[in-house]
């Protein structure tokens, strides 16, 4: 943590709009114009594509940038192999897929100096890697800044921070990001994050498929849910620095580790699509009813990856954000349910309206496909006998990793000393109110 990161953050200036044609430029003159590629670039940079999609996908779904940096990314020596850590990659085949409902606690403090790196923890996943399908869930608890670069080839980072802001130095420029915000670093973007506070604490979805993208909105209409508007990516920066540098890539689930003699964040102008981004969750407009009956969860899609079979997620990002409760005749929590999906769900701040207790942040739980689950006896309870009048839930925000496939732990959280082992309790006691 340093001042200077806060105020670094407190400066940013940003781009918006979700998908958009982006430019942006560090040095007036650095972006050629009416051509991506001239003789001689500007300024003498190399220009450079980065491409987050094939070439010929079609135009609303391609995804690419044009770089212009100080050295190009193939002046670099070779990679090494380096220790994985905890970090694991799909296809996850050291256990098998559990259908009981699970829940951990917070990850344990990490040693002194972990970085975001190595504070990356995975809890499990789905798919396959190599063949661009499914996705991981993992943790991280840091405690250190990041002198290191890093960049993963498997797939996109979407970043929750839960405890501690992170200052992000990207290819393309500097985010910030906090609690109740969230950050996307594209498949292939170099990046390394610095800590804002004494320590950092969150979850991050490993996309390995088609990259997020705003859900289609069907009969809501042109608006309502995360308006494009709100996503902000970043203007240009870069590093001119010579000396060495460690980066570290992530292909095809193993880390591999390079000493450049310079920062290969040194981009000094680009333009694009295919870039990072910061959104905030308290801008969700949230959806619901003003009749009666709970609303299928869907209607809180702040990012989709779509699959081959059209409204089925490769992986769904969702959050609970604050939002009014008015249903008549209605039980207003989440409602008992068996679910063909995969539901990893997690929690910012405060407390989630279908878990009194034992769900907390920085926690987690895992409830696979057609694993039974809902409310705790608790809240099923109060809910039954509630009043109801008008009631604002904003004491909580939580997300939800939402997966087509199960998700199958690795083996260092189906064993995790965190684990709460006794997490079927919460139903004991649901009783019989037959009247028959």
């Amino acid at each position: 943590m340093s001042g200077d990161a806060r105020k670094t953050a407190a400066g940013l200036s940003y781009l918006t709009g979700f998908g958009n044609e982006h430019s942006s430029e560090a040095v007036p003159g650095a972006l050629p114009e009416g051509r991506n590629s001239p003789q001689r670039a500007p300024l003498g940079l190399y220009a450079e594509q980065l491409s987050g999609t094939a070439f010929t996908e079609p135009r609303s779904h391609n995804r690419r940038s044009w770089l212009y940096r100080i050295r190009p990314s193939a002046a670099h020596p070779a990679f090494t192999r380096a220790d994985n850590g905890t970090i694991r990659t799909a296809p996850f085949t050291e256990t098998v897929p559990d259908p009981n409902r699970l829940r951990w606690n917070p990850l344990p403090e990490p040693p002194a100096g972990t970085d975001f790196l190595a504070g990356l923890w995975t809890l499990g996943g789905n798919g396959d890697a190599t063949q661009r399908t499914g996705m991981a869930v993992h943790l991280y608890h840091a405690n250190a800044s990041m002198e290191r670069v890093f960049s993963d080839a498997d797939g996109e980072l979407l970043i929750v921070p839960e405890r501690g802001g992170l200052l992000l130095h990207t290819e393309f420029g500097r985010l910030a990001v906090e609690p109740a915000q969230v950050a996307l670093i594209p498949r292939g973007v170099r990046f390394r994050a610095e800590l804002l506070d004494e320590s950092a604490r969150g979850y991050v979805c490993e996309n390995y498929g088609a990259p997020f993208q705003l859900p289609d909105l069907g009969p809501i209409g042109a608006n309502g849910l995360a308006n494009a508007r709100d996503f902000q990516a970043p203007v240009a920066a870069y590093e001119d620095v010579t000396g060495p540098v460690e980066v570290v890539n992530k292909f095809c689930g193993n880390l591999w580790t390079a000493t450049y003699g310079h920062s290969p964040l040194d981009v000094v102008a680009w333009h694009g699509n295919h870039v990072p981004y910061v959104y905030d969750l308290r801008r969700f407009n949230v959806i619901g009813t003003i009749s009666y009956d709970h609303p299928d969860p869907s209607i809180f899609t702040v990012l989709t990856s779509p699959s081959d079979t059209p409204g089925l997620a490769g992986v769904d990002f969702v959050v609970f954000a604050p939002r009014w409760l008015v249903g008549e005749d209605t039980f207003r929590p989440p409602y008992f349910h068996r679910n063909v999906m995969s539901e990893y769900m997690g929690l910012i701040e405060g407390a989630y309206d279908a878990k009194a207790e034992g769900f907390v942040p920085g926690g987690g739980s895992l409830h696979n496909m057609m694993s039974a689950h809902g409310p705790d006896r608790e809240t099923f309870d109060r809910a039954s006998a509630a009043e109801l009048k008008p009631q604002k839930v904003d004491d909580g925000l939580a997300f939800m990793f939402e997966t087509r496939w199960p998700v199958t732990l690795t083996p260092h959280a189906a064993g995790a000393d965190h684990l709460q082992r006794r997490y079927d309790d919460v139903w004991r006691g649901l009783e019989r109110h037959f009247r028959g």
